[in-house]
């Protein structure tokens, strides 16, 4: 049977119920319901119109409406430290160029501090490519090589101490990091995504990988494509820890890109059946979020699931 502590709740930035009170209140709850962590999306400023295709969804549109709430979530992360005492907060996930990497790595090593030691960096190339014009980064297509420096000076920030660096993408003279985390030597680095790419760098530079949307079926193909690059880098694969994000929609299933019913949707069968499977590939933690429009619907969702779901997995 599963225990509470192996799953995280996401507390929703963006989307019609993406209030500071609500998610204060949903972080709250979580630390007093057992939830192992709370977790953050990323987005800063929606576009108004964009023909980027969100990579998760069966047709490529995004599950909520441009105008709703969004909050910034590094900045959340921040207000969820001071709210809480226990859980551990993690980004699900942070675009990497979406932000100086040098003034993020700081911002998340100084979260680390004032949470004394509860922070996690789940970390992404993203797909949003008018966001990314909208905040003038680095080259959209050159964002994988981006986000694989980005992560890098994260780390050496975290170390503490002098840090330098010279990159393709980004490059400073020494500073002084000091302190560095808490958690030594870093935070934990989740990467987030289900492409080659993505497991690729999970291979070299993550301590876990972060999957979302795919069916079971298709997860254990991906471990096993894990577990060959991570030997070609000369690390065990049971090293990397393994997280899977769930989009719970209890009651009625959804299609996703990948197959006809999302995993964490349907029945209340169905998701438990999909979580024992996922939970027997070897993944240790689940993350969830519910994403709707009505504060009551998302109550009993949470509540249902930790009811009726997560004492039979």
């Amino acid at each position: 049977m599963a225990r509470i502590d192996s799953f995280g709740l996401d507390v929703g930035i963006y989307g019609p119920l993406a209030t500071p009170d609500t998610i204060v209140g949903l972080a709250r709850h979580a630390e007093a319901t057992g939830f192992e962590s709370i977790w953050v999306a990323d987005h800063i400023a929606f576009p108004a119109k964009f023909k980027s295709e969100y990579p998760y969804s069966a047709k490529g549109d995004f599950p909520s409406t441009l105008d709703s709430p969004l909050m910034e979530p590094v900045a959340t992360m921040g207000v969820l430290v001071g709210a809480t005492n226990r859980v551990r907060i993690g980004s699900a996930v942070l675009i990497m160029p979406y932000r100086n990497p040098l003034l993020l790595a700081r911002m998340l090593v100084t979260l680390d501090q004032f949470s004394g030691g509860r922070i996690m960096l789940g970390a992404g190339v993203g797909w949003l490519e008018e966001e990314f014009e909208a905040l003038d980064t680095f080259d959209f297509k050159k964002r994988g090589r981006v986000t694989d420096e980005y992560i890098e000076i994260f780390k050496r920030i975290a170390a503490g101490g002098e840090v330098g660096y010279q990159g393709e993408t980004y490059s400073f003279a020494p500073v002084y990091s000091v302190p560095g985390s808490v958690q030594r030597p870093h935070p934990p680095v989740l990467i987030g995504g289900i492409a080659d790419a993505a497991l690729r760098r999970v291979a070299k530079h993550g301590d876990g990988w972060l999957a979302v949307a795919a069916s079971p079926d298709m997860l254990k193909a991906k471990l096993a494509t894990l577990a060959r690059l991570a030997e070609e880098n000369g690390r065990k694969p049971a090293d990397i820890g393994l997280t899977f994000k769930i989009f719970l929609n209890i009651g009625a299933p959804k299609r996703s890109r990948f197959d006809d019913r999302e995993p964490g949707t349907g029945s209340e069968a169905e998701i438990i059946d999909d979580l024992k499977r996922i939970f027997d590939l070897g993944f240790t933690r689940i993350i969830v979020r519910y994403r709707g429009a009505s504060m009551d619907e998302q109550t009993r969702q949470i509540d249902s699931f930790v009811e009726n779901i997560v004492a039979r997995v």
